[in-house]
């Protein structure tokens, strides 16, 4: 594999990015009842934490939560800003990838913050945005903390990735 890196790094990104993207769409068509609505454990989050090992996870989890959005039937206005939540919060933990207890804060503030205006004006879902905004902020720590801590542990254990310099 390292001979491949050095022949073509591009390609190694591109390819990186594409199955990240992938994973994302599947991991949220598969689990789509409970990666939609007011109360989502989006299980798919959870690959958030990847920019950690490597930048080529940004463009995959935007593309990917794009595609998740575009087969879950989300409305357009989910589609656009769901997605660049999804993006925000993936350039963010990239930022932050020499901690790896600040990786999962990004994608989990930006959904926080955005998904709740989603749900109201493109769902019409009734409440208070700091009650959706409450809600959206579980799931997200479920995936990204949670979950991203896990994936985080056993990427690391297993070496399967070297970890930020």
């Amino acid at each position: 594999m390292e001979k491949i890196n050095k022949l073509n790094p591009n390609l190694t990104k591109i390819t990186q990015g594409a199955v990240i993207a992938a994973l994302y769409a599947a991991l949220t068509v598969i689990f789509a009842p409970i990666s939609f609505g007011m109360m989502q454990v989006r299980v798919a989050e959870v690959l958030t934490v990847l920019p950690m090992f490597t930048p080529a996870a940004v463009p995959g989890l935007f593309v990917g939560c794009i595609i998740a959005n575009l087969f879950g039937g989300a409305a357009v206005p989910d589609i656009i800003f769901g997605s660049i939540a999804t993006l925000i919060g993936a350039a963010g933990s990239l930022l932050l990838r020499k901690n790896r207890w600040l990786v999962p804060l990004p994608p989990i503030a930006a959904n926080t913050v955005i998904v709740p205006f989603v749900l109201r004006y493109a769902y019409g879902v009734k409440g208070a945005l700091p009650v959706l905004a409450m809600f959206v902020a579980a799931g997200e720590i479920i995936s990204c903390y949670l979950l991203g801590e896990l994936l985080i542990s056993a990427l690391l254990r297993i070496k399967a990735v070297k970890p930020p310099q």
